[in-house]
C-alpha cells in the first residue's frame, strides 16, 4: 500500500489503482466555468422576450445572452428543473423559442456567453511554449438534432477556436466532452478584465458559417469560420435547447464535475453581482419590502443636509471593480412614531461621494427630490443591486 496525503488528509490507496485514480476529481476549484450547474440565479429564474437589443444576465449568474446583428427572433430564458437523471443536477438553463426567425441575416447569431478574468487564466500558460489543452464537458439537450458549435474566443489577442458537437437524439439528455488544443500564441492580460470568452453557440448568420470550422486557434475573433455547420435554434417556436454541468479545466481529458457546497457557488458569483434581496427574491419595484440601511424603527439614514440622507452598508464580496448600482423602491408608508420613509424610486440618486467602494463597503449617500430635514433620521424601503459583471 502506498500513502499519499491531500492536504491534511492522509489516505491509503493501493499501487496498482494509482493509474486509474481520478485525483484530479479532488483539485479545488479546476473548473474555469463559474455556475457551470446554474444552481445560482439571483436575478430571477425566467426571462421573457429575449431577442434583438436584450445582450446580458438574465437568470443564472455568470451566463450572458449574446447576440450580433439585427435579428427577429425572441426566447424565453429560465433555470429549469429538467436535468439528466441520476447525475447529481438539480438545475439547468434553458432557452425556448418563442418567435421564430426561419431565416437569419448574414449578420445574425444568437450564443450563451461566460466572460473570464485573465487573472483567472494565468495557469493555462496562453501564448508559451507550455500552453495546456483544455477540454469542456457538459450535459444539453435539445428537440433540434444536428450540429452544434462552441467557440473559445481570445479577447486580448483577437484569437479564436471553435469545436462541434452533435445533438443525436431529441429532447434526451447527452454527455459531450470536446478538447481544445493549447494555443502558443498570445499571452493574457493578468488583470481583471475579460480575456476569454466562452460560447455555446445557438445560432448563426452566414458572416459566421461560410468557411471552414476554425478547429486550431487562428488570427481573428469573429469571421466565417467561427460557426461552420450551426443548427438555427430560433427557426421555429417548437425549439428548446437546455444545457447543466458545464465544466472547462485543463488536460487532453475530461473529470467528473466539481460540485460546489451552494455558499461557496454563491459567493464567487457575488463577485461579479451582489443585490440586498434573499436569493430567491428577484430585484423588482414593490417586491417583497426590505427596508435597507437598517429595520424599522432604527435610526439608520441621516439626512447630512438638505436632500442628501446617507448611511452605509457592507458588500458580502469584493466585487471585480466599482458596481453599478440599481435602486428600487419599497410599498412602505410614513408611520407614526417612526421615522418618515422614502420609497418613490424616481426621487432616489445614488450620490458617489464618498466613492462606492470595490471592497466591503457599498457607502453612498441617496439625494431626494423631496425635501428633507437636516438632522433627522430616515428609513428607506427598496433595494439595490450592484453589477460588476465583465
Amino acid at each position: 500500500m502506498a500513502i499519499t496525503r491531500i492536504g491534511n488528509i492522509a489516505n491509503t490507496i493501493p499501487d496498482n489503482s494509482i493509474a486509474n485514480s481520478k485525483l484530479t476529481d479532488i483539485v479545488n476549484f479546476k473548473n474555469i466555468i463559474i455556475n457551470g450547474d446554474m444552481s445560482i440565479a439571483q436575478r430571477g429564474t425566467s426571462a421573457t422576450g429575449l431577442g434583438d437589443g436584450d445582450i446580458g444576465y438574465h437568470t443564472c449568474d455568470r451566463w450572458r445572452f449574446q447576440e450580433l446583428g439585427t435579428p427577429t427572433y425572441e426566447f424565453t430564458q429560465t433555470q429549469s428543473t429538467d436535468v439528466p437523471s441520476g447525475q447529481g443536477f438539480a438545475t439547468s438553463l434553458k432557452m425556448d423559442c418563442t418567435t421564430a426567425d426561419a431565416s437569419l441575416s448574414a449578420s445574425d447569431a444568437v450564443t450563451i456567453r461566460q466572460k473570464i478574468e485573465g487573472q483567472n487564466l494565468q495557469y493555462i500558460k496562453k501564448g508559451t511554449a507550455n500552453a495546456e489543452s483544455l477540454t469542456c464537458s457538459f450535459w444539453v439537450k435539445s428537440n433540434k438534432t444536428g450540429t452544434y458549435i462552441i467557440q473559445i474566443r481570445d479577447n486580448d489577442n483577437s484569437r479564436q477556436i471553435s469545436k462541434s458537437y452533435t445533438i443525436d437524439s431529441a429532447s434526451t439528455w447527452e454527455k459531450k466532452t470536446i478538447t481544445f488544443a493549447g494555443d502558443t500564441t498570445g499571452t493574457l492580460d493578468n488583470d481583471n478584465n475579460a480575456s476569454l470568452f466562452f460560447d455555446f453557440w445557438l445560432g448563426a448568420g452566414t458572416d459566421y458559417t461560410s468557411g471552414t470550422l476554425a478547429t486550431s486557434w487562428e488570427a481573428s475573433a469573429l469571421n466565417t469560420n467561427t460557426a461552420v455547420g450551426q443548427v438555427n435554434i430560433a427557426d421555429s417556436t417548437a425549439n428548446d435547447w437546455f444545457v447543466t454541468g458545464v465544466q472547462l479545466e485543463i488536460g487532453s481529458a475530461a473529470s467528473d464535475f466539481e460540485f460546489l457546497p451552494v455558499d461557496v457557488n454563491l459567493q464567487r458569483c457575488l463577485r461579479y453581482y451582489e443585490k440586498l434581496y434573499s436569493l430567491t427574491t428577484a430585484p423588482a419595484d414593490g417586491a417583497t419590502n426590505y427596508t435597507f440601511g437598517g429595520a424599522a424603527g432604527e435610526a439608520s439614514w441621516t439626512c447630512f443636509t438638505t436632500n442628501n440622507i446617507g448611511s452605509g452598508t457592507k458588500f458580502k464580496v469584493e466585487k471585480r471593480t466599482t458596481p453599478t448600482i440599481t435602486l428600487f423602491r419599497g410599498t412602505a408608508t410614513v408611520t407614526a412614531g417612526l421615522p418618515a420613509y422614502y420609497n418613490d424610486s424616481d426621487a432616489w440618486a445614488v450620490v458617489t461621494s464618498p466613492t462606492i467602494t470595490v471592497n466591503d463597503s457599498l457607502g453612498f449617500f441617496i439625494r431626494s427630490a423631496v425635501t428633507a430635514t437636516r438632522g433627522r433620521s430616515y428609513l428607506f424601503e427598496g433595494g439595490w443591486t450592484a453589477s460588476a459583471e465583465l
